[in-house]
């Protein structure tokens, strides 16, 4: 999948994450920034790699701002930034093999 415009996800509210994706030519470019990150830290980064990974996108910088999310929560929040970015929530979404 090929990132095509800027999208953001998620809140800075305490337990969300705000999950931001931009267009790259540089492979995936990852910058997180939490307030767990010395307990979660390589857990963060390998749920958002493993699910650009699922969606196969390949080139992309994407900005994690954690604020103690759920796993579940910080995946949505990836999914949903790069369907925004396809603008895929007006396309059909085949939500069954997420």
């Amino acid at each position: 999948m090929r990132i095509e415009k800027n999208a953001i996800a998620g809140t800075l509210e305490s337990s969300d994450v705000q999950v931001t994706i931009e267009p790259s030519t540089n492979g995936i470019e990852l910058t997180i920034q939490s307030s767990v990150m010395n307990q979660y830290g390589r857990q963060i980064k390998k749920v958002v790699l493993d699910t650009l990974t699922k969606l196969e996108v390949e080139d992309a910088a994407v900005i994690v701002i954690d604020k103690g999310a759920l796993e579940c929560t910080l995946k949505a929040r990836v999914e949903c930034a790069v369907f925004r970015s396809l603008d895929a929530s007006h396309k059909n979404v085949s939500w069954e093999v997420l």
